[in-house]
């Protein structure tokens, strides 16, 4: 397997968690917080399904406290930590910037207002992301258990707390990396919950390119609005690189010939230059909400 995909994909890794933690503890702790707008979080989320706890930060739009009655579509990112807050990035001080850029949006008239919902990471991350065993690695493919504490457990606790729009045209997710892999395989598999999905530098190389033959055996296509992209620069050699784009617009390709529509219902995005990270994606933010959630729809 590519080294740059080993070092990418498994960098939450335990043993390198753990390191990673004591090294940059210092750093952490002078982190400045960067949180922008009505921000709620509730800490140590517990899921019975997957037994575990996880934080989830909650953005609320412009006008949210004032508007008693207003009901608002959701977007769930995976990755919460990397989303809002410098302090709390996986590289401290480079978030996605997606509380600033959903302010600018909302209050320019480019997206409508909406609630994103951050979902903290833990260290199962990769057996959350991904619908099938890496061979080689031997993790993997648990995917459809962390798509159950989204729709079983966290979906009705968030509708619970805050004015939401149910149906799934109301309702998307997103990530990047085994995130983007996470978030198309299960809007795939609940159109009727989430009607719309960024897949974000997906990783289509894991377990043997197993997305592909994921959505070459969907027995229709579902109606899921698709944003897709990938960066130029996605790898440590230019052939790393080159290969990560062939594979997204593999990826891109089974999707058409399953029915979507280019520039209707997906959006294909090859950014020029972008690497696998952060910043990359942060500036791929306005794009993807003006796609996904754009004012009329």
């Amino acid at each position: 397997m590519k080294v740059f995909h080993e070092w990418i994909e498994f960098r939450t890794f335990r043993v390198l968690a753990l390191v990673l933690l004591a090294v940059c503890a210092n750093v952490f702790a002078q982190q400045p917080h960067t949180l922008t707008g009505d921000i709620r979080t509730h800490k140590s989320f517990h899921s019975n399904i997957l037994k575990n706890d996880r934080d989830v930060i909650v953005y609320l739009p412009p006008g949210y406290g004032a508007s008693k009655n207003k009901r608002y579509s959701v977007f769930y990112l995976h990755d919460g930590q990397n989303l809002f807050d410098g302090a709390t990035s996986f590289i401290p001080g480079k978030e996605w910037r997606v509380d600033e850029t959903a302010e600018r949006l909302i209050a320019a008239g480019k997206i409508e207002p909406l609630i994103v919902v951050g979902v903290y990471n833990t260290k199962d991350r990769i057996d959350d992301y991904t619908p099938a065993a890496d061979a080689k690695y031997k993790m993997g493919g648990k995917v459809d258990l962390y798509g159950r504490m989204l729709v079983e457990e966290l979906k009705p606790f968030i509708d619970s707390q805050y004015r939401t729009k149910l149906d799934a045209k109301h309702n998307g997710l997103a990530g990047s990396s085994l995130g983007g892999l996470a978030s198309l395989c299960l809007a795939l598999q609940y159109p009727n919950v989430f009607g719309r999905a960024g897949v974000v530098s997906p990783s289509v190389w894991f377990a043997g390119k197993h997305i592909l033959h994921y959505v070459e055996s969907l027995p229709k296509k579902p109606k899921v609005r698709l944003w897709i992209d990938m960066g130029t620069k996605e790898g440590r050699t230019p052939e790393e690189a080159q290969q990560s784009v062939a594979d997204v617009r593999l990826l891109r390709d089974a999707l058409v010939r399953k029915g979507w529509r280019l520039g209707k219902d997906l959006n294909y995005f090859e950014a020029e230059g972008a690497e696998h990270n952060e910043a990359a994606w942060a500036a791929r933010v306005e794009a993807i909400l003006a796609f996904l959630f754009p004012r009329k729809m």
